[in-house]
């Protein structure tokens, strides 16, 4: 993991700098690579990783709003903190998806909360699972994974790149899959809350309506209830 941070301000980055290297000792983790960065242009300039940034809004030549829309369209999974001592901002950082909004002067418990939530959506994203099928076994990043779909004695694994047809059952998915991604809707599928597009009482469309997963109605409140709390912990 590599987390970058980008300020005008050295005394920013400095106690930012701080902040996180305490967050990560205070919960006995190592402490990722962090880079720091005093304008948007050499942050731009960087061709490594980026995977958590934090981001001055106000600073000489490019803004943190370009800046910010330019890193999603490099890399739509890279989560952007916000920082700044100026709400109306706020509308506009929103707009390329930032994963949190700090406001100055930092308050470290609030920023230590974030940094757990980051790390959970960032585990996530990153995290491979074997596929094993008839012809050999394949690593994904649970991200690619769409649903998991019995057919008969089949078990379908759909994701973004192709369908696999499982040699495992089941259950041996539901004990694989991170519990706060996935969800068992019926007997029959397993989904992947970042693919879902909309839900009624019985249906469940996902990956722009390409696949569509049965809803048992006797779920329906729990997989509501269980899908809005993943979207609260992916703002």
């Amino acid at each position: 993991m590599r987390i970058l941070i980008c300020d005008d301000d050295t005394l920013m980055i400095e106690q930012l700098q701080r902040y996180i290297e305490s967050y990560f000792k205070s919960n006995h983790l190592k402490c990722p690579q962090l880079d720091s960065f005093t304008c948007g242009e050499s942050l731009l300039a960087d061709q490594e990783e980026k995977d958590i940034v934090f981001l001055d809004i106000e600073m000489p030549g490019m803004n943190g709003i370009y800046v910010g829309n330019e890193l999603k369209k490099a890399n739509k999974n890279v989560l952007i903190f916000v920082i700044t001592s100026y709400s109306e901002y706020l509308d506009d950082a929103m707009r390329f998806d930032v994963f949190r909004y700090l406001s100055k002067p930092l308050d470290k418990q609030r920023l230590f909360r974030n940094m757990k939530d980051a790390l959970i959506c960032y585990n996530s994203i990153t995290a491979k699972i074997p596929v094993e099928t008839k012809q050999g076994v394949y690593s994904l990043l649970t991200s690619q994974i769409i649903a998991i779909e019995a057919q008969g004695r089949k078990v379908i694994v759909h994701t973004t790149l192709q369908d696999f047809n499982s040699i495992h059952t089941m259950d041996h998915w539901l004990k694989q899959l991170p519990e706060n991604s996935f969800f068992q809707t019926h007997r029959s599928f397993i989904v992947n809350f970042e693919h879902v597009v909309d839900f009624d009482h019985s249906t469940i469309h996902l990956s722009d309506q390409q696949i569509t997963a049965y809803l048992t109605r006797r779920k329906y409140s729990a997989f509501k209830n269980a899908y809005l709390l993943y979207l609260e912990s992916m703002r």
